[in-house]
């Protein structure tokens, strides 16, 4: 997270993982729709009835963060965790849901989702790392870095193995978000042992409005709120209030975000096939890739597209993955299309 908050600003910026930012007027918010007071003590209700509404769940089940999803993950765990308990996070992963496991303390076990296997979940490797002080599974889906699905069956099996031990599963899903009208539905579906996060920062170019979410069980929502007094208090109206109107359009957002990901993923693949010196699972949703690196070093590709090309890219070994780099397909069109090039270039200039 330090590294992508003080890397150096590049023209073609290969490294973004969410939607390019929308522009505030494309809100169509007035002055008059934005207040710095109201009735938020545990939510806003308004936001509450809209994303359980994009949710398809019971507003009960609903609680609203304003943190974005890092911000969910960190109450979600500290909900489901305490100091000592076992949890079981997949390998690789998100660095952040690493860090804060063990800051509060947990021993951390992990099952793998290896390149080899198309970066899938493997049940039987789950149920191999469970033991009955298993008190929490965490996964992403999409994968954070390769953006590989896990499917309903995988997800309801492993809900099977949580269930059988008093444990929970948590997910989280803000890259699902990038499915858009064909992600299948949040794991909170599944059962009460599953525990969703979320937000509007990936998918659609809402980044600035930090509008996240977990979908819990309403008797541990209703815990996290109470919890959340302690982290975050109340929620910044004027952001909330955004958010609502947000979502009331999201269909137009999600109509740029899909001309985005849709021309970069087609130059990527294109890309892809030209290249003897990358492998890749390649999907087809989602705002990521991760290429496997065949011949080099990551970091060097990655100094000398900086240095000589302005461009950047996420070097795997952030994602516990040195030989890996992820790519992100959420720049403008014609600027991705240059970067891509770019990384040709850099690539060649590293064979060379």
């Amino acid at each position: 997270m330090q590294w992508a908050k003080k890397r150096p600003k590049v023209k073609y910026d290969l490294a973004l993982s969410g939607i390019l930012d929308l522009p505030f007027a494309e809100l169509d918010a007035k002055i008059e729709d934005v207040d710095l007071n109201g009735d938020n003590s545990y939510g806003y209700r308004p936001l509450i009835d809209a994303l359980a509404s994009h949710c398809d769940v019971a507003p009960e089940s609903v609680v609203t963060i304003s943190g974005g999803t890092s911000m969910a993950n960190h109450l979600a765990m500290a909900a489901a965790l305490e100091h000592g308990d076992e949890v079981l996070i997949e390998q690789p992963t998100y660095e952040p849901l690493l860090a804060v496991a063990e800051y509060f303390g947990a021993k951390i076990k992990r099952f793998p989702r290896a390149f080899e296997n198309d970066f899938r979940v493997e049940v039987a490797e789950v149920a191999k790392q469970i033991t009955p002080r298993t008190r929490l599974i965490v996964l992403t889906n999409l994968h954070n870095p390769s953006s590989t699905l896990v499917g309903e069956e995988t997800l309801k099996q492993i809900g099977d193995l949580a269930r059988d031990i008093g444990a929970r599963v948590l997910v989280d899903e803000v890259y699902l978000e990038a499915m858009f009208e064909v992600a299948p539905r949040s794991c909170a579906h599944h059962g009460p042992e599953f525990i969703s996060t979320s937000s509007l920062t990936k998918g659609y170019g809402l980044s600035g409005l930090r509008c996240g979410w977990i979908l819990a069980e309403p008797e541990l929502a209703q815990q996290m709120r109470l919890l959340h007094d302690v982290f975050g208090a109340v929620g910044p109206q004027p952001s909330e209030r955004l958010s609502v109107m947000a979502l009331a359009k999201l269909p137009r957002f999600i109509a740029r975000a899909k001309r985005i990901l849709e021309s970069n993923r087609a130059v990527l693949n294109d890309f892809f096939d030209s290249r003897e010196d990358l492998q890749v699972v390649r999907t087809s949703s989602g705002t990521t890739s991760f290429p496997r690196l065949l011949r080099g070093r990551v970091g060097d590709l990655s100094a000398v597209l900086a240095e000589k090309y302005d461009t950047a890219m996420v070097p795997g070994r952030f994602f516990e993955s040195p030989q890996h780099f992820r790519v992100g397909m959420c720049a403008e069109p014609e600027l991705f299309s240059e970067g891509v090039r770019r990384l040709g270039a850099a690539l060649d200039n590293l064979s060379a």
